[in-house]
């Protein structure tokens, strides 16, 4: 490992500002690109994001992250739990693949086009490096990452936590980079950034998608161009 990244926020199927965000990041060529999760769900392109991300891989230096838009995504093709997904989101992902509720529970894995599940399947639940933990959601507040990755129950945490934001204190040994909460601009706290960003939310005070290079702790964003 290099020791340099670039962390990118949630992109909530909005295509078409990953890619002019990915314009900007060619300024550093030699950092790993760590996503943080939410590839899909709310916005209109979700498998367009998908295959983009596909070809990425093919270019530069990836990790991605599983986020809990990928999770429900998973539940409803491993375990029919197709509820939580479709009213958070997935109605649009469905679209976006040409796809109906009855053709995840007909066919299931078999209804998306070759490669995508096996992203889905494949993504990491966190991204340990020696000076960052990378995770979607965030890590228990009230104890180290290394005692996190010990335990089973916090995989939880880092696909759907938020108690961490209103920690007066963390005891984590490392800075963590996550998404998952959407604000108007990066949370920075110490030991903490939160880049999440609301790309998808154009309405609400945010409509960015934003990455922050490490370790030169350079913020980039790119204003959502969805329609």
């Amino acid at each position: 490992m290099s020791g340099k990244y670039i962390a990118i926020g949630d992109i909530h199927g909005c295509s078409a500002t990953l890619e002019k965000l990915l314009v900007k990041l060619e300024r550093w060529p030699e950092h790993q690109l760590v996503f943080v999760g939410d590839y899909i769900d709310r916005g209109k392109s979700s498998a367009q994001v998908v295959d983009r991300l596909l070809e990425l891989e093919q270019e530069r230096d990836c990790v991605f992250l599983r986020g809990n838009h990928e999770q429900m995504l998973l539940d409803s093709v491993d375990e029919g739990q197709l509820k939580r997904w479709l009213i958070n989101g997935g109605e649009e992902t469905l679209q976006s693949y040409d796809l109906t509720v009855e053709n995840i529970l007909r066919s299931g894995k078999d209804a998306f086009p070759e490669g995508h599940l096996d992203f889905y399947r494949r993504t990491k639940i966190y991204y340990d490096t020696p000076d960052y933990f990378f995770v979607h959601a965030g890590a228990p507040a009230g104890q180290t990452i290394r005692k996190s990755l010990e335990d089973p129950e916090a995989k939880t945490t880092f696909l759907w936590g938020r108690d961490h934001l209103n920690a007066l204190e963390t005891a984590w040994e490392k800075t963590v980079i996550f998404g998952h909460t959407a604000r108007p601009f990066p949370i920075r706290k110490p030991k903490m950034i939160g880049i999440d960003t609301g790309c998808v939310y154009s309405k609400r005070g945010m409509g960015k998608l934003t990455a922050v290079v490490l370790p030169e702790m350079e913020f980039v964003n790119q204003i959502s161009l969805e329609k």
